[in-house]
């Protein structure tokens, strides 16, 4: 198990101090698959230029689901409320033989990634990659996928035009890297969250889930992509793949991945059933909005999400620590017997602990009159006597 409480990027491992940098691959087809002259192991990154983009990158983002606000940055950070971001995060192996989840916590994103001339206010960047059949995609898309994103030119312009891209590219350089060893052969859910000034997007593949906590309501900032869910049973069949038993093609009992190149029928470098392509959801951050949390799947079994709001609302209420309130919904997963791998991340905006919610008093109708319960009490009085 691991935990963070500064700001910087996480990588899982034996030490709860915190690193400096994100997870960084050992595997020589890992790195034969950067930058060229890129160091793997260096935070800071090369100046930023517009990259070329496969034709399978050219794509037309969807409409958000929640409430989209076009613009980010500078007028945003302007207004009235600005978020203090403050992270934490906690895994656990659970019942698995294997610990296959991976998560990366950077509340300065941009500083942290050498870029410069950076718009005012707040800039941060989580993610959380459940990896299935091997750890090694999802490692390489921890790494990977920030880096496609700081080296885009849009970036921080157009960020779901620059997100949805570096989930594909890193999906194609993984295909790269299982090319030259076949034992890198795995695959990966991905979610990743940005903050950039009041914005908060949210880019989500696969069944790991974010959820906003606005006031003490929980507001769902991913939908799961379970292959039976209409919507990508839909799309599934149109791309030429089919659903057996809640199982994409029979095998996967997700609808959207990285990876996977292995699986005979998946994908191809066009197209297929298994998608790498995120789907969006983006909010503008108020004063009511007090914290998300982003867990794998392992933690949504066992929790509905305005459940895990309320527990993670009193954890915060007692101690207001996110990296304590991470382990603490961990914990609680694991006492409620989930049986999977366990990932969660809790981002603050605030940096007081959530308020207590009051609940206004109803108005009390009275049937007596003020005389009638004088002569009530009269009545009473004499009985005691």
């Amino acid at each position: 198990m691991e935990e963070t409480k500064a700001s910087g990027a996480v990588e899982n491992g034996s030490s709860s101090e915190v690193v400096g940098r994100p997870p960084n691959p050992l595997a020589a087809a890992y790195r034969q698959c950067a930058d060229a002259g890129a160091d793997p192991g260096a935070v800071a990154v090369a100046p930023k230029k517009s990259l070329v983009r496969h034709p399978s990158l050219q794509m037309k983002t969807k409409p958000s689901n929640v409430s989209a606000e076009a613009g980010i940055g500078v007028e945003d950070c302007q207004a009235q409320f600005v978020p203090i971001v403050r992270s934490g995060a906690w895994t656990d192996i659970g019942f698995r033989k294997s610990m296959e989840d991976v998560y990366v916590c950077v509340d300065n994103f941009m500083h942290a990634y050498g870029l410069k001339d950076l718009p005012d206010g707040p800039n941060a960047f989580y993610g959380v990659f459940d990896g299935h059949g091997g750890k090694h995609a999802a490692d390489f898309a921890c790494y990977n996928l920030p880096n496609f994103i700081v080296k885009d030119g849009d970036f921080p312009r157009d960020i779901e035009k620059v997100v949805a891209s570096a989930f594909l590219q890193t999906d194609l350089a993984f295909a790269e890297a299982c090319s030259l060893d076949a034992a890198l052969a795995s695959g990966t859910t991905a979610l990743a969250a940005l903050v950039v000034g009041r914005q908060l997007v949210v880019a989500n593949a696969g069944d790991c889930r974010a959820v906003l906590c606005r006031r003490g309501k929980a507001i769902e900032m991913s939908r799961d992509h379970k292959p039976i869910c209409c919507k990508e049973k839909k799309r599934i069949e149109a791309s030429g793949g089919y659903v057996y038993d809640g199982y994409l093609n029979g095998q996967l009992n997700v609808a959207r991945a990285l990876g996977d190149w292995h699986m005979e029928g998946m994908k191809d470098r066009d197209s297929g059933p298994l998608s790498a392509e995120p789907e969006f959801m983006t909010t503008k951050l108020t004063e009511e909005d007090e914290f998300l949390i982003i867990g794998c799947d392992g933690i949504w079994d066992v929790f509905r999400s305005q459940n895990a709001i309320d527990f993670a609302r009193r954890k915060l209420q007692e101690h207001n620590d996110p990296a304590m309130c991470s382990k603490d919904l961990v914990d609680e997963a694991l006492k409620r017997k989930s049986g999977d791998n366990l990932a969660a991340v809790v981002v603050c905006f605030q940096a007081q602990p959530p308020r207590n919610l009051v609940a206004p008093r109803p108005r009390v109708q009275r049937s007596f009159s003020a005389e009638g319960l004088r002569e009530l009490q009269s009545c009473l009085d004499s009985l005691g006597n």
